[in-house]
């Protein structure tokens, strides 16, 4: 009798080559959702296969990707990386697959920044929701007003130097506010820790511009992937960080020490593609300014044949 070789199959390790879209797009609906029923809800599936889903995906990945330690939905190191990389992943996907199907002459798609997605993307869902009737789709994208001028876009969301371009429909300031762990204590002798990301964000350019300008000695004390990755490390006390005033997450302080430069504020604003003259595209842009911009805010639309100065850097004296 010649015997059985033993079945490897379900102990090995996967000897992978490619990553089912499918577990990356539940991870990122997760953590941007924050919630396994939202995420649920949204995907069309039951909280227990999004659950399936993420164990699957770390089972393939070697590692755990959610802190199990930490309340709510939060990430390990691993999966920071992961969930980086995994949006310009499903972004490209998205491009790819949208350019083998026809366009439904309903649908509306929406650019939105990765920096502006971190704090304004459940916001906008909703706005999305209620304003526009039919299909839409949301798409990250590094260049908003680029793809909005090669047709990729009928409206994009754009932050910063970006928004300051002529043509927005709408445009509008937020305050920015430097935050850190509570209770968290500096050495006054000592640099201010910096806590960047690692690519240049709006909200980053405009920080250490600022703390340059008005000579404030600062250093980096860590370097993390994207606005979620600095939002952990500020939170592990590893630093301060400047951000969106209105969206700072809620287990974050304000940061009161007296060395820091008051931040001027980050200029916002809705662009729509040229000819894109579908009535509810606009209605969209103003359904969206309604509920990203501040109650307070001025100006609320803007001609589309005006142009505004950038804004401008500004401290304290």
């Amino acid at each position: 009798m010649v015997p059985r070789e033993p079945d490897r199959t379900a102990t090995a390790a996967p000897d992978m080559t490619n990553i089912p879209t499918e577990l990356l797009r539940t991870l990122v609906t997760l953590v941007e959702l924050r919630s396994f029923t939202k995420a649920a809800h949204t995907l069309g599936m039951t909280q227990p296969a999004v659950s399936a889903q993420i164990k699957r995906l770390q089972v393939l990945l070697g590692g755990e990707l959610l802190d199990k330690s930490a309340p709510g939905v939060a990430l390990t190191p691993k999966g920071e990386v992961v969930v980086q990389h995994a949006r310009r992943l499903l972004s490209v996907n998205d491009h790819i697959v949208g350019m083998a199907r026809p366009r439904s002459p309903s649908g509306l798609r929406i650019g939105i920044s990765d920096e502006a997605q971190s704090v304004m993307l459940g916001p906008v869902l909703g706005a999305c929701r209620r304003g526009a009737p039919g299909s839409f789709e949301i798409r990250g994208s590094d260049d908003v007003l680029r793809d909005l001028g090669q047709g990729e876009l009928e409206l994009a969301i754009a932050l910063g130097e970006t928004a300051a371009s002529p043509g927005a429909r709408h445009r509008w300031t937020e305050p920015l506010a430097w935050v850190c762990a509570p209770g968290l204590a500096f050495d006054r002798a000592a640099a201010l820790p910096l806590v960047l990301g690692d690519g240049a964000g709006e909200v980053t350019r405009l920080a250490t511009a600022v703390l340059d300008r008005s000579g404030t000695e600062w250093e980096a004390a860590c370097r993390v992937p994207g606005p979620l990755g600095c939002a952990a490390a500020v939170a592990a006390g590893l630093g301060i960080a400047a951000t969106l005033q209105r969206f700072a997450p809620a287990e974050l302080a304000t940061c009161e020490d007296p060395r820091l430069p008051r931040l001027p504020e980050l200029t916002c604003a809705i662009h729509l593609r040229e000819g894109a003259g579908e009535p509810r595209v606009g209605q969209l842009a103003d359904a969206l300014a309604a509920t990203l911009r501040p109650a307070m805010a001025a100006p609320s639309a803007v001609p589309p044949d005006v142009e505004e100065p950038a804004t401008q850097l500004q401290t304290e004296p």
